[in-house]
């Protein structure tokens, strides 16, 4: 299978690792990889389990469900109590918690929440439901604010009068930035998301490199581009040459996706966002510009919710998020907070960090008998 199986490949997984074992670098280094297919795919092919003892990897928040915040979470459920009102989403998301529900929950009361697999699946709904009012929750980042950009234009198009979008869409950079000022954290590579890249390209990371001093690689998401990626980035702090690496060039363009570059601009203003268990984050979040005013549903049924604080302070998502601390150091994790009843959002999504631990932490990969070949 072309672009699988040689991306999977032993002999060449193995000549890497050997490369690896052979640089020159002895103390402890923390790479942070951005993005929650690195984490999940990191732990499922035991590429943990190959790597020198000294080389940390740090799950970073690439997890869009993970950094919805609260208060999303709680407009979302204070909408869906709305009468002749349809929410939809994508299916991770209802069973984040908010302070005190999730739209799980509220689902089982007979709420019409509704999963989705696109947002332009909402057009549909919103067509086939005409005496009601219909809400996507817009939660990703740049991979997937383009495609809520252009659900935006179809809708102004089409002069859909009853779908309307509450967003938590997010922007990378500005986060990874954010989080090298954790001196805690101590973060002394990235390994950057591939499918954000596909959009934005590579210029957005160079700041990163030249005014922090901080080495960067775009990295695809099977083994061998997550171990060449790991090894581009030692590589580089081992001689001191910091820059932004690509290493999936079969998808990624310097100059990244124009159109959908074009898109992004046209509907949405760039202004400070709050990240779940991060804080606050300037010029990080995707926000409706003034003309698509008409289709932010905080502009036609605004809310009056009192600011509610959440009581559940054993979950240490923030932490793990942050990459302060791995999932396992959670005191609840694995005990109480399960896939199955997950206490925080890192235990929901299949890109969270937590998730992955305990899915693929400890077990058997494809690479099992590396070590004893």
């Amino acid at each position: 299978m072309r672009y699988i199986d040689e991306f999977r490949n032993i002999r060449l997984i193995k000549e890497l690792i050997y490369k690896i074992n052979a640089l020159s670098i002895y103390q402890p280094i923390n790479i942070m990889e951005v993005c929650g297919t690195h984490t999940v795919n990191f732990f499922k092919f035991g590429i943990n389990t190959l790597l020198p003892s000294h080389i940390n990897i740090i799950a970073g928040p690439g997890c869009p469900v993970c950094v919805s915040e609260e208060d999303f979470i709680d407009k979302a459920i204070a909408y869906s109590e709305i009468k002749d009102l349809i929410v939809t989403s994508f299916g991770d998301l209802i069973r984040v918690p908010g302070t005190d529900s999730s739209l799980e929950k509220e689902r089982a009361k007979g709420r019409d929440i509704r999963v989705v697999y696109s947002s332009l699946e909402t057009i549909k709904i919103a067509l086939d439901n005409p005496s009601k009012k219909v809400l996507f929750l817009g939660v990703g980042f740049e991979t997937t604010a383009p495609a809520v950009a252009l659900t935006i234009l179809e809708t102004k198009k089409r002069r859909i009068k009853n779908l309307f979008f509450l967003l938590s869409l997010k922007r990378i950079p500005p986060v990874m930035e954010y989080l090298l000022q954790e001196r805690e954290i101590n973060i002394h590579g990235f390994l950057c998301p591939g499918h954000v890249s596909a959009i934005i390209g590579v210029r957005p990371y160079e700041f990163i490199a030249k005014r922090h001093r901080i080495p960067c690689c775009i990295a695809g998401f099977e083994p061998l581009d997550i171990i060449e990626g790991i090894y581009i980035l030692l590589n580089q702090i081992m001689h001191q040459n910091i820059y932004v690496a690509n290493q999936y060039q079969r998808l990624v363009k310097r100059e990244g996706n124009l159109r959908a570059q074009r898109i992004l601009k046209d509907v949405f203003r760039i202004e400070d966002a709050d990240w779940r268990g991060i804080g606050r984050v300037e010029k990080s979040g995707f926000y409706l510009k003034q003309k698509y005013a008409a289709f932010d549903i905080e502009k036609i049924l605004p809310l009056k919710l009192k600011k509610k604080k959440n009581n559940n302070n054993a979950c240490a998502c923030a932490e793990v998020l942050k990459g302060k601390i791995k999932p396992f150091e959670c005191r609840l994790y694995a005990k109480i907070c399960t896939p199955l009843k997950p206490y925080g959002p890192c235990m929901v999504s299949q890109e969270g960090a937590c998730y992955a631990y305990y899915k693929y932490e400890k077990k058997y990969s494809d690479f099992r008998h590396f070590n004893s070949n």
